[in-house]
């Protein structure tokens, strides 16, 4: 059964505050989220059938990410306007070099800003730009 080419997705949550520059609308004033991040990787199952620990997927993602924006003010964190967009392309870029091995690649991250509004970025895009 292993030796298969499998999508693999942990979810995350993280709560923060932000506001958006050059925006006219209530999100240019302070208000909060609790995000809700996937993080998505492809690779070939291994001879236990895994693509990639979840413990380990969690780990990194913790490290790289939601210690970096649990609980803070995207504003000071980034030098970028805190739109959902935009935080998907740093998401993806900080996690690209780390979940990238002979096994396995990031695939995509979606995140999730409210329960009903999300942006994402899959591999295939972030290497197209321009298209």
């Amino acid at each position: 059964m292993h030796n298969k080419f499998v999508n693999v997705t942990k979810i995350f949550t993280f709560d923060s505050a932000h506001k958006l520059e050059n925006y006219d609308g209530n999100c240019k004033y302070l208000h909060g989220h609790t995000y809700k991040l996937e993080i998505t990787v492809r690779g070939k199952t291994d001879y236990r059938g895994m693509v990639i620990d979840f413990n380990e997927l969690k780990k990194i993602v913790n490290e790289k990410i939601i210690s970096k924006l649990d609980h803070k003010y995207l504003n000071d964190v980034f030098d970028f306007n805190t739109t959902c967009e935009n935080m998907v392309v740093w998401i993806f870029n900080e996690l690209n070099g780390v979940l990238n091995s002979k096994n396995y690649l990031l695939k995509k991250v979606r995140l999730w800003e409210t329960p009903t509004s999300y942006a994402e970025l899959e591999r295939e895009d972030f290497y197209n730009e321009g298209q």
